[in-house]
């Protein structure tokens, strides 16, 4: 490999228009070295998850200073729509079909407006030797990194990126346009190596999971040869099969989770795990047990849910 100083540009990318003829664009960050493989990195396709930007924002400082072999396209913030509203998704009023852009992977020129916000990303990603898209869990979510079933090259950049637990997806049915939905399904579709990493907790940043995501991808751009030195040793994840349904609420209400019970306990099957009552008369409503044997790795807690509502995440041990 020929590493060489890094020259890094940035440009705007014009994604698509709004009703009032304004245009939507996100800024690209281009680090370029010698010869070599390209990654390419996005974070915030959800607006309140912010440790993915400010991760990037440090990874920035890091790699302008850098000798790299190759190339690592950069886009700290993918959807501008929900991250100036401040909101999960894109508001519905731009995207009534499609709020999620987590969905729509890998695009639609002729499709609604976010289909076409992401195949107007997707012809970045299409050439890229491998794929890093940055999220934020819940509150109650373990941190971790997932990637597809039968990748070894996407495993590998699970294991170099370094959280505790690593997630293994079976492969997402396509839908009619031969997609996945999911960035993380689509990449894995068109044969690129791609990993979705989960830091911390939402609508806020936090320092531990920003620095954790930083040492994750610089260590990713080692094992791919992008940085010059060898990845560095990383403790051994514990590695779970994410290949269930989640348990979900069967009726409206309140749900109380049982209070000795976290994300990384270990349960059975059937274990009860909390129950949804109806907040004004006080039934019982369900009683939520967990549908496996496994790993508790997200939880909802004391929350409104409405029925049909993700209250739980079990995976079992591979």
């Amino acid at each position: 490999m020929d590493y060489t100083a890094v020259t890094h540009t940035t440009t705007d990318r014009r994604l698509g228009r709004l009703p009032s003829g304004r245009d939507v664009s996100v800024t690209v960050h281009r680090y370029v070295g010698g010869p070599g493989p390209t990654v390419y990195i996005q974070a915030a396709q959800h607006g309140i998850e912010l440790n993915g930007p400010a991760a990037l924002r440090r990874l920035h400082d890091r790699l302008t200073d850098a000798a790299i072999a190759g190339t690592v396209l950069v886009i700290p913030v993918v959807n501008q729509l929900a991250f100036d509203h401040r909101s999960y998704m894109t508001p519905g009023e731009y995207d009534v079909m499609n709020p999620n852009l987590n969905r729509v992977w890998p695009g639609d020129d002729s499709g609604s407006l976010q289909e076409q916000f992401a195949a107007r990303l997707w012809e970045l990603v299409k050439d890229a030797d491998a794929a890093v898209d940055l999220h934020t869990g819940t509150a109650d979510m373990l941190e971790h990194v997932r990637c597809q079933a039968g990748d070894p090259a996407a495993e590998r950049l699970a294991e170099a990126f370094g959280t505790s637990y690593r997630l293994i997806d079976e492969a997402e049915e396509a839908g009619d346009d031969g997609s996945g939905g999911t960035f993380r399904a689509a990449a894995a579709a068109a044969g690129i190596p791609v990993i979705t990493a989960e830091l911390s907790n939402s609508r806020r940043i936090a320092q531990d999971a920003v620095a954790a995501g930083v040492d994750g991808i610089q260590n990713l751009l080692r094992e791919r040869a992008v940085l010059p030195a060898d990845p560095e040793p990383r403790a051994e994840q514990t590695v779970l099969r994410n290949d269930s349904g989640p348990v979900t609420a069967s009726e409206s209400g309140l749900f109380e989770c049982r209070p000795d019970i976290a994300v990384g306990d270990a349960v059975n099957a059937g274990e009860r795990l909390g129950a949804v009552y109806e907040p004004s008369s006080f039934e019982q409503q369900q009683v939520v047990s967990a549908t496996e044997r496994g790993v508790i790795f997200s939880l909802a807690r004391e929350s409104v849910v409405v029925k049909g509502e993700r209250l739980a995440g079990i995976a079992t041990p591979r």
